[in-house]
Protein backbone atom coordinates (compact mmCIF):
# COMPACT_ATOMS: atom_id res chain seq x y z
CA UNK A 1 0.00 0.00 0.00
CA UNK A 2 1.60 3.35 -0.58
CA UNK A 3 1.63 5.34 2.48
CA UNK A 4 2.31 8.60 0.97
CA UNK A 5 -0.99 8.17 -1.58
CA UNK A 6 -2.66 11.95 -1.83
CA UNK A 7 -6.27 12.37 -0.37
CA UNK A 8 -9.12 13.06 -3.12
CA UNK A 9 -10.38 15.79 -1.57
CA UNK A 10 -13.29 15.88 -4.08
CA UNK A 11 -14.42 12.13 -2.85
CA UNK A 12 -14.05 13.23 0.60
CA UNK A 13 -15.90 15.91 0.54
CA UNK A 14 -19.00 13.79 -1.72
CA UNK A 15 -18.84 11.39 1.32
CA UNK A 16 -19.23 14.35 4.05
CA UNK A 17 -22.79 15.08 1.25
CA UNK A 18 -23.53 12.09 1.50
CA UNK A 19 -23.08 11.44 5.58
CA UNK A 20 -25.85 14.74 5.98
CA UNK A 21 -27.81 13.68 3.00
CA UNK A 22 -28.33 10.47 4.65
CA UNK A 23 -29.14 12.13 8.51
CA UNK A 24 -31.68 13.93 6.56
CA UNK A 25 -33.77 10.50 4.90
CA UNK A 26 -33.02 9.10 8.53
CA UNK A 27 -34.94 12.22 10.28
CA UNK A 28 -38.14 11.97 7.51
CA UNK A 29 -37.96 7.93 8.41
CA UNK A 30 -38.02 8.82 12.38
CA UNK A 31 -41.32 10.79 11.84
CA UNK A 32 -42.60 8.18 9.67
CA UNK A 33 -41.98 5.41 12.54
CA UNK A 34 -43.32 7.83 14.92
CA UNK A 35 -46.44 8.02 12.71
CA UNK A 36 -47.10 4.53 12.63
CA UNK A 37 -47.08 4.46 16.45
CA UNK A 38 -49.35 7.43 16.53
CA UNK A 39 -51.48 6.62 14.12
CA UNK A 40 -51.58 2.44 14.10
CA UNK A 41 -55.13 1.19 15.22
CA UNK A 42 -55.24 0.44 18.94
CA UNK A 43 -58.13 -1.49 18.63
CA UNK A 44 -56.15 -5.18 18.42
CA UNK A 45 -54.43 -4.09 21.79
CA UNK A 46 -55.16 -5.17 25.26
CA UNK A 47 -54.70 -9.08 23.82
CA UNK A 48 -52.22 -9.45 26.31
CA UNK A 49 -54.64 -8.71 29.90
CA UNK A 50 -57.41 -11.29 28.02
CA UNK A 51 -54.47 -14.07 27.60
CA UNK A 52 -53.19 -13.38 31.11
CA UNK A 53 -57.13 -14.14 32.70
CA UNK A 54 -58.59 -16.76 30.18
CA UNK A 55 -56.52 -19.05 32.27
CA UNK A 56 -55.99 -18.50 35.87
CA UNK A 57 -53.48 -20.28 37.71
CA UNK A 58 -55.98 -21.55 40.28
CA UNK A 59 -58.35 -23.54 37.51
CA UNK A 60 -55.47 -25.31 36.47
CA UNK A 61 -56.24 -29.38 36.81
CA UNK A 62 -55.17 -31.77 39.95
CA UNK A 63 -52.55 -34.15 39.25
CA UNK A 64 -53.74 -37.93 40.57
CA UNK A 65 -50.96 -39.53 42.56
CA UNK A 66 -50.84 -43.12 43.83
CA UNK A 67 -49.80 -43.60 47.03
CA UNK A 68 -48.77 -46.85 48.04
CA UNK A 69 -50.18 -47.80 51.49
CA UNK A 70 -49.20 -50.72 54.46
CA UNK A 71 -50.71 -54.10 52.95
CA UNK A 72 -50.17 -53.66 49.23
CA UNK A 73 -52.67 -51.18 49.22
CA UNK A 74 -53.06 -48.31 46.56
CA UNK A 75 -54.90 -44.81 47.57
CA UNK A 76 -55.63 -41.98 44.89
CA UNK A 77 -54.95 -38.57 46.03
CA UNK A 78 -55.49 -35.51 44.08
CA UNK A 79 -52.22 -33.19 44.37
CA UNK A 80 -52.56 -29.33 42.79
CA UNK A 81 -50.72 -28.65 39.81
CA UNK A 82 -48.31 -25.74 41.09
CA UNK A 83 -47.97 -23.22 38.18
CA UNK A 84 -45.22 -21.28 38.25
CA UNK A 85 -44.21 -18.19 35.60
CA UNK A 86 -40.54 -18.49 34.27
CA UNK A 87 -38.43 -16.00 35.16
CA UNK A 88 -37.68 -15.40 31.11
CA UNK A 89 -41.03 -13.92 31.09
CA UNK A 90 -41.97 -16.86 29.16
CA UNK A 91 -46.16 -16.41 29.74
CA UNK A 92 -48.65 -17.50 28.03
CA UNK A 93 -49.45 -14.68 25.97
CA UNK A 94 -49.46 -13.33 22.11
CA UNK A 95 -47.01 -10.88 20.67
CA UNK A 96 -48.25 -7.75 19.73
CA UNK A 97 -49.46 -6.66 16.54
CA UNK A 98 -46.84 -4.28 16.11
CA UNK A 99 -46.49 -0.41 15.69
CA UNK A 100 -49.11 -0.44 13.51
CA UNK A 101 -51.62 -2.32 15.35
CA UNK A 102 -52.66 -3.45 12.31
CA UNK A 103 -54.08 -1.14 11.13
CA UNK A 104 -53.98 -0.19 7.83
CA UNK A 105 -53.06 3.82 8.04
CA UNK A 106 -50.61 2.92 10.62
CA UNK A 107 -48.90 0.11 8.61
CA UNK A 108 -48.42 2.08 5.43
CA UNK A 109 -46.65 4.98 7.68
CA UNK A 110 -44.65 1.70 8.49
CA UNK A 111 -43.78 0.68 5.17
CA UNK A 112 -42.70 4.23 4.65
CA UNK A 113 -40.81 4.46 7.41
CA UNK A 114 -38.72 1.15 6.56
CA UNK A 115 -38.43 2.39 2.77
CA UNK A 116 -37.34 5.77 4.28
CA UNK A 117 -34.79 3.54 6.25
CA UNK A 118 -33.68 1.61 3.26
CA UNK A 119 -32.71 4.73 1.24
CA UNK A 120 -30.74 6.31 4.51
CA UNK A 121 -28.79 3.08 4.73
CA UNK A 122 -27.87 3.24 1.07
CA UNK A 123 -27.05 6.87 0.98
CA UNK A 124 -25.03 5.80 4.11
CA UNK A 125 -23.49 3.21 2.88
CA UNK A 126 -22.00 5.35 -0.35
CA UNK A 127 -20.68 7.72 2.15
CA UNK A 128 -18.66 4.87 3.68
CA UNK A 129 -17.44 3.82 0.46
CA UNK A 130 -16.69 7.09 -0.98
CA UNK A 131 -14.99 7.85 2.25
CA UNK A 132 -12.85 4.99 1.78
CA UNK A 133 -12.35 5.66 -1.65
CA UNK A 134 -11.12 8.95 -1.16
CA UNK A 135 -7.71 8.12 0.60
CA UNK A 136 -7.73 4.22 -0.29
CA UNK A 137 -7.84 2.37 2.83
CA UNK A 138 -10.33 0.94 4.82
CA UNK A 139 -13.11 3.98 6.48
CA UNK A 140 -12.62 2.76 10.01
CA UNK A 141 -9.45 4.50 10.84
CA UNK A 142 -10.46 6.83 13.66
CA UNK A 143 -14.10 6.90 15.31
CA UNK A 144 -15.59 9.28 13.20
CA UNK A 145 -15.47 7.12 10.37
CA UNK A 146 -16.13 3.70 12.53
CA UNK A 147 -19.23 5.64 13.58
CA UNK A 148 -20.39 5.81 10.67
CA UNK A 149 -19.96 2.90 9.43
CA UNK A 150 -21.27 1.06 12.62
CA UNK A 151 -24.78 2.95 12.18
CA UNK A 152 -24.68 2.13 8.49
CA UNK A 153 -23.73 -1.72 9.64
CA UNK A 154 -26.28 -1.76 12.66
CA UNK A 155 -29.46 -0.80 9.76
CA UNK A 156 -27.65 -3.56 7.37
CA UNK A 157 -28.57 -5.97 10.36
CA UNK A 158 -31.55 -4.52 10.93
CA UNK A 159 -33.07 -4.51 7.14
CA UNK A 160 -31.35 -8.33 6.95
CA UNK A 161 -33.57 -9.78 9.41
CA UNK A 162 -36.52 -7.93 7.67
CA UNK A 163 -35.77 -9.51 4.59
CA UNK A 164 -35.42 -12.69 6.34
CA UNK A 165 -39.14 -11.68 7.59
CA UNK A 166 -38.56 -11.41 11.23
CA UNK A 167 -40.76 -9.54 12.99
CA UNK A 168 -38.25 -6.65 13.97
CA UNK A 169 -40.10 -3.84 13.03
CA UNK A 170 -41.32 -2.50 16.06
CA UNK A 171 -37.21 -1.98 16.41
CA UNK A 172 -37.31 0.91 14.05
CA UNK A 173 -38.11 3.66 16.02
CA UNK A 174 -35.43 3.00 18.42
CA UNK A 175 -32.44 2.33 15.92
CA UNK A 176 -33.16 5.15 13.85
CA UNK A 177 -33.21 7.40 16.76
CA UNK A 178 -29.54 6.82 18.05
CA UNK A 179 -28.04 6.39 14.37
CA UNK A 180 -29.46 9.93 14.26
CA UNK A 181 -27.76 10.23 18.08
CA UNK A 182 -24.69 8.52 16.92
CA UNK A 183 -23.85 10.43 13.08
CA UNK A 184 -24.92 13.59 15.15
CA UNK A 185 -22.10 13.21 17.36
CA UNK A 186 -19.58 11.95 14.52
CA UNK A 187 -19.96 14.72 12.75
CA UNK A 188 -19.71 17.65 15.36
CA UNK A 189 -17.64 16.57 17.54
CA UNK A 190 -15.67 13.35 16.51
CA UNK A 191 -15.22 14.35 12.59
CA UNK A 192 -12.11 14.21 11.08
CA UNK A 193 -10.51 15.17 8.49
CA UNK A 194 -10.42 12.38 5.53
CA UNK A 195 -6.18 11.53 5.62
CA UNK A 196 -3.88 9.03 5.52
CA UNK A 197 -3.05 6.66 8.87
CA UNK A 198 -0.14 5.91 10.85
CA UNK A 199 1.93 3.04 9.65
CA UNK A 200 1.40 1.23 12.57
CA UNK A 201 -2.64 0.73 11.12
CA UNK A 202 -1.27 0.04 7.67
CA UNK A 203 -1.88 -3.41 8.03
CA UNK A 204 -4.89 -6.47 6.42
CA UNK A 205 -5.69 -6.85 10.18
CA UNK A 206 -6.94 -3.51 10.35
CA UNK A 207 -9.50 -4.89 7.56
CA UNK A 208 -10.07 -7.81 9.84
CA UNK A 209 -10.08 -6.77 13.18
CA UNK A 210 -12.16 -4.11 13.39
CA UNK A 211 -14.36 -4.81 10.54
CA UNK A 212 -15.68 -7.89 12.98
CA UNK A 213 -15.97 -5.31 16.20
CA UNK A 214 -18.19 -3.31 13.94
CA UNK A 215 -20.24 -6.09 13.29
CA UNK A 216 -19.97 -7.71 16.43
CA UNK A 217 -21.38 -4.33 17.85
CA UNK A 218 -23.55 -3.77 15.61
CA UNK A 219 -25.34 -7.00 16.34
CA UNK A 220 -24.40 -6.25 20.12
CA UNK A 221 -26.76 -3.40 19.88
CA UNK A 222 -29.59 -5.18 18.21
CA UNK A 223 -29.57 -7.72 21.29
CA UNK A 224 -29.36 -4.95 24.05
CA UNK A 225 -32.84 -2.75 22.17
CA UNK A 226 -34.49 -6.00 22.57
CA UNK A 227 -32.66 -6.19 26.05
CA UNK A 228 -34.08 -3.24 27.05
CA UNK A 229 -37.58 -3.63 25.38
CA UNK A 230 -37.98 -7.16 27.27
CA UNK A 231 -37.54 -5.58 30.63
CA UNK A 232 -40.33 -3.10 29.97
CA UNK A 233 -42.45 -5.74 28.22
CA UNK A 234 -42.50 -7.98 31.51
CA UNK A 235 -42.91 -5.63 34.10
CA UNK A 236 -45.78 -4.59 31.72
CA UNK A 237 -46.92 -8.56 31.73
CA UNK A 238 -46.26 -8.75 35.09
CA UNK A 239 -48.18 -6.18 36.44
CA UNK A 240 -51.01 -7.24 34.15
CA UNK A 241 -51.36 -10.78 35.78
CA UNK A 242 -51.13 -9.44 39.37
CA UNK A 243 -53.89 -7.56 38.41
CA UNK A 244 -52.79 -4.11 38.24
CA UNK A 245 -53.78 -1.26 35.97
CA UNK A 246 -50.75 -0.27 33.58
CA UNK A 247 -51.19 3.59 32.63
CA UNK A 248 -52.81 4.02 28.98
CA UNK A 249 -49.23 4.67 27.45
CA UNK A 250 -47.94 1.73 28.65
CA UNK A 251 -50.91 -0.65 27.31
CA UNK A 252 -50.81 1.79 24.11
CA UNK A 253 -47.01 1.16 23.26
CA UNK A 254 -45.96 -2.00 24.97
CA UNK A 255 -49.20 -4.13 24.32
CA UNK A 256 -48.11 -3.80 20.63
CA UNK A 257 -44.40 -4.75 21.31
CA UNK A 258 -43.60 -9.27 20.88
CA UNK A 259 -44.28 -11.03 23.98
CA UNK A 260 -41.95 -10.43 26.61
CA UNK A 261 -40.36 -14.46 25.80
CA UNK A 262 -40.35 -13.44 22.09
CA UNK A 263 -38.07 -10.64 22.88
CA UNK A 264 -36.06 -12.09 25.49
CA UNK A 265 -35.54 -15.14 23.01
CA UNK A 266 -34.57 -12.73 19.88
CA UNK A 267 -32.17 -10.82 22.12
CA UNK A 268 -30.19 -14.14 23.59
CA UNK A 269 -29.95 -15.72 20.05
CA UNK A 270 -28.08 -12.93 18.69
CA UNK A 271 -26.19 -12.58 21.44
CA UNK A 272 -25.34 -16.20 21.20
CA UNK A 273 -24.84 -16.27 17.56
CA UNK A 274 -22.57 -13.18 17.90
CA UNK A 275 -20.31 -13.79 20.86
CA UNK A 276 -17.88 -16.40 18.85
CA UNK A 277 -16.86 -14.04 16.26
CA UNK A 278 -16.54 -11.31 19.68
CA UNK A 279 -14.29 -14.33 20.90
CA UNK A 280 -12.44 -14.11 17.12
CA UNK A 281 -11.94 -9.90 17.14
CA UNK A 282 -10.31 -9.99 20.38
CA UNK A 283 -7.80 -12.92 18.90
CA UNK A 284 -7.26 -11.39 15.78
CA UNK A 285 -6.32 -7.92 18.08
CA UNK A 286 -3.63 -10.17 20.30
CA UNK A 287 -2.41 -11.19 16.66
CA UNK A 288 -1.89 -8.07 15.07
CA UNK A 289 -0.73 -6.55 18.05
CA UNK A 290 1.92 -9.31 18.00
CA UNK A 291 3.06 -8.17 14.79
CA UNK A 292 2.93 -4.51 15.34
CA UNK A 293 4.38 -4.30 19.17
CA UNK A 294 5.99 -7.23 19.32
CA UNK A 295 3.92 -8.87 22.50
CA UNK A 296 0.22 -10.39 22.14
CA UNK A 297 -0.84 -8.88 25.41
CA UNK A 298 0.35 -5.99 27.07
CA UNK A 299 -3.20 -5.58 29.08
CA UNK A 300 -3.74 -1.63 27.77
CA UNK A 301 -7.35 0.08 27.90
CA UNK A 302 -8.56 -1.20 24.99
CA UNK A 303 -7.52 -4.13 25.55
CA UNK A 304 -8.96 -4.98 28.80
CA UNK A 305 -12.14 -3.44 28.43
CA UNK A 306 -12.45 -5.78 25.10
CA UNK A 307 -11.59 -8.33 27.56
CA UNK A 308 -14.29 -7.10 30.34
CA UNK A 309 -16.63 -7.10 27.63
CA UNK A 310 -16.05 -10.69 26.57
CA UNK A 311 -16.46 -11.54 30.66
CA UNK A 312 -19.94 -9.82 30.68
CA UNK A 313 -21.75 -11.44 27.67
CA UNK A 314 -20.32 -14.58 28.74
CA UNK A 315 -21.72 -14.49 32.57
CA UNK A 316 -24.58 -13.53 30.31
CA UNK A 317 -24.81 -16.80 28.40
CA UNK A 318 -23.70 -18.75 31.51
CA UNK A 319 -26.55 -16.79 33.51
CA UNK A 320 -29.34 -17.95 30.38
CA UNK A 321 -27.99 -21.44 31.29
CA UNK A 322 -28.14 -21.63 34.92
CA UNK A 323 -32.03 -21.62 36.33
CA UNK A 324 -31.72 -19.48 39.04
CA UNK A 325 -30.32 -16.32 36.93
CA UNK A 326 -32.91 -16.59 33.74
CA UNK A 327 -34.87 -13.68 32.89
CA UNK A 328 -34.53 -10.08 34.26
CA UNK A 329 -31.46 -10.67 36.35
CA UNK A 330 -29.91 -12.48 32.94
CA UNK A 331 -31.09 -8.87 30.98
CA UNK A 332 -29.38 -7.10 33.04
CA UNK A 333 -26.10 -8.65 32.83
CA UNK A 334 -26.50 -8.26 29.04
CA UNK A 335 -26.94 -4.50 29.60
CA UNK A 336 -24.14 -4.13 31.66
CA UNK A 337 -21.79 -5.69 29.19
CA UNK A 338 -23.11 -3.65 26.24
CA UNK A 339 -22.53 -0.88 28.55
CA UNK A 340 -18.77 -2.02 28.66
CA UNK A 341 -18.58 -2.00 24.68
CA UNK A 342 -19.94 1.43 24.59
CA UNK A 343 -17.14 2.60 27.07
CA UNK A 344 -14.92 0.43 25.15
CA UNK A 345 -15.20 2.68 22.64
CA UNK A 346 -15.87 6.39 23.94
CA UNK A 347 -14.81 5.81 26.61
CA UNK A 348 -11.17 4.58 26.22
CA UNK A 349 -10.97 6.08 23.37
CA UNK A 350 -11.74 9.52 24.78
CA UNK A 351 -10.39 9.78 28.04
CA UNK A 352 -7.99 6.98 28.78
CA UNK A 353 -4.46 7.22 26.89
CA UNK A 354 -3.51 3.55 25.49
CA UNK A 355 -1.33 2.35 22.60
CA UNK A 356 -4.64 3.07 20.88
CA UNK A 357 -4.73 6.51 20.77
CA UNK A 358 -2.88 6.89 17.57
CA UNK A 359 -6.38 6.45 15.70
CA UNK A 360 -7.21 9.45 17.16
CA UNK A 361 -10.86 10.49 17.44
Amino acid sequence: MNLAAATNESLAEMSNVLIYSSMAVYTLAFLAHIAEWVFGSRSKVGRTAAALTARPAAAAPAVQVQVRQRGGATAVLDKPQVVTRASAGARDVPDGPGAAGGDEKGDLYGRIAVSLTTLAFLVEAAGVVTRALSVQRAPWGNMYEFSTTFSTVAVGAYLGFLVARKNVRWMGLPLVTTVLLDLGIATTWLYTESDQLVPALHSYWLWIHVSTAIFCGAVFYLGAVATLLYLFRDSYEGKLADGGTPSAFARSVLERLPAAASLDKFAYRVNAAIFPLWTFTIIAGAIWAGDAWGRYWGWDAKEVWSFITWVGYAAYLHARATAGWKGRKAAYIALIAFACFLFNYYGVNIFVSSKHSYAGV
